[in-house]
């Protein structure tokens, strides 16, 4: 197929089927973003494999198996933004009466604090945190340089702990125990 016969198929396809792919993501999604974040993914994959798109009533039924691979990635990736952010928190304290599990406000502070920040920062965080990369490898990663990985690691454990602080966490009780927020080498 020509170019021009691509997106003329392309756009039949989601006239066809929009408003039922917006349907099938709202129902599955908490937030009217969070649904166009998969509605998008769902058609931009369609748009990158077009040739595999079924002809007919049958392209609406390969659009939910796609709509609901990307929910189900959009899923995992949130657990591991939960699992992040549990950790982040379980790692909070120092000595004395720092000792003791976070709790819920805790938690939920270093929730919104970390959701606050950019994707890249948020990234780097997780590589660094969750991962447990260090700046070489996260520079490859990234496809940056050393230096560069860890600069932007910095910058980024100190974005949180402005966001932190900015939520009226004290974060000096994080400091040791916490990578996101500790100084040094990742």
């Amino acid at each position: 197929m020509a170019g021009s016969d691509l997106r003329r198929r392309f756009e039949e396809i989601y006239m066809a089927h929009y408003v039922d792919l917006l349907g099938y993501v709202r129902r599955r999604t908490d937030t009217p973003e969070d649904a166009a974040d998969a509605l998008a993914e769902t058609f931009a994959t369609a748009w990158r494999r077009i040739g595999d798109v079924p002809a007919g009533s049958s392209a609406r039924l390969w659009l939910y198996g796609v709509a609901r691979r990307v929910l189900a990635n959009g899923r995992r990736a949130e657990t591991r933004r939960s699992a992040l952010v549990e950790r982040l928190g379980a790692e909070l304290g120092e000595k004395g009466e720092h000792d003791r599990p976070p709790d819920h406000e805790d938690l939920d502070a270093v929730r919104a604090a970390f959701r606050r920040l950019g994707p890249d920062d948020r990234e780097v965080l997780a590589l660094a945190s969750w991962e447990g990369l260090g700046s070489a490898e996260i520079a490859m990663v990234l496809g940056c340089s050393r230096g560069a990985a860890r600069l932007r690691l910095h910058r980024a454990r100190k974005r949180l702990a402005k966001e932190l602080s900015s939520a009226g966490v004290d974060v000096a009780r994080f400091g040791a125990r916490m990578p996101a927020l500790a100084g040094g080498e990742a």
